[in-house]
């Protein structure tokens, strides 16, 4: 297969540089520093579960001059969706799936009204990787993908993809409700990602903290809440799931939104706290615990603030 992958961070590397390993056609979209590395010295991963490794897959800037691609894997952060979507547009053709490794539960729609009705899928990455300096990638724990069309079908592109995934030793489950599964992330992420970045500590500071859990577990029930009122279809007990989930977590674990807080990076604020506040507005279902996080993440959410 031909994967072209659109972001070439944790996520998209990780994945991406097993997916060459494993011996798939694989094209990096990249830039800067990292992508001058990836030329220079091949893409190394460096994973606490599977060793260390090193492949050379084509790496660029632009695809404008690259063959179709059978599947993108968009990994960019949420924000830069519209802008990365015509980016990527000259290598998706009519049968090209474009599989969303993203934050939040409307990215996949963005995709859609882009480049056209049926051509994104939905995917959670349950992964912890990172960055750690140009052209290497450190991988912490997970390596999980469960995708799914959108309307439910096992369809063949669907089938073929998760082919290539166990080719490539990735955990990976093809879904027939991948709404729900990106809706199950959403409301703990929103919660890990909003309580880690506001207090500035790490999960494990956060539960050992009355206030802090208690404030934790309201933003559990209000993207809950939101959940019921879109008719998602969560189970009933999702906020005990989700809380048990929480605390299993290791306690030293911040969020990707906390890690780029805190490097005066733009954060995914809007595509997560501030997408549920205005879905709360929508529906009619209090958010207060959500608003809050977004008020007081709002000064830093494009970028540092010297």
């Amino acid at each position: 297969m031909h994967i072209v992958v659109m972001g070439a961070g944790g996520v998209g590397g990780y994945f991406g540089a097993k997916l060459a390993r494993a011996g798939e056609t694989v094209t990096l979209v990249a830039r800067g520093e990292h992508l001058a590395a990836i030329r220079r010295d091949g893409l190394r991963v460096r994973s606490a579960v599977e060793g260390e490794w090193v492949v050379r897959p084509a790496a660029v800037e632009h695809v404008r001059d690259l063959p179709r691609a059978d599947v993108v894997l968009f990994c960019v952060k949420a924000f830069d969706t519209e802008p990365a979507a015509e980016r990527v547009r000259s290598v998706v053709g009519p049968e090209t799936a474009v599989l969303s490794l993203q934050n939040g539960v409307d990215n996949e729609d963005k995709l859609d009204e882009i480049l056209g009705a049926g051509h994104a899928m939905g995917g959670v990455a349950q992964v912890f990787a990172l960055i750690e300096r140009p052209g290497v990638i450190a991988h912490h724990f997970l390596g999980r993908i469960i995708f799914g069309e959108l309307d439910g079908r096992e369809s063949p592109r669907a089938e073929r993809l998760g082919a290539a995934f166990t080719r490539a030793a990735i955990d990976a489950q093809l879904s027939t409700d991948i709404r729900h599964a990106l809706w199950q992330k959403y409301v703990l992420i929103c919660a890990v990602a909003g309580m880690t970045a506001l207090t500035r500590c790490p999960i494990g500071v956060v539960r050992e903290t009355p206030a802090c859990w208690q404030m934790f577990r309201a933003v559990v029930e209000e993207v809950a809440a939101l959940a019921a009122a879109a008719k998602v279809g969560l189970a009933a007990d999702i906020v005990d799931q989700i809380m048990a989930q929480a605390t299993s977590i290791a306690p030293g674990n911040f969020s990707s939104l906390y890690q780029d807080l805190r490097q005066g990076k733009r954060l995914e604020l809007d595509a997560l706290h501030g997408y549920a506040v205005r879905l709360g507005e929508r529906l009619g279902v209090p958010t207060p615990a959500l608003a809050a996080v977004a008020a007081a993440l709002a000064p830093h959410a494009a970028g540092r603030r010297d």
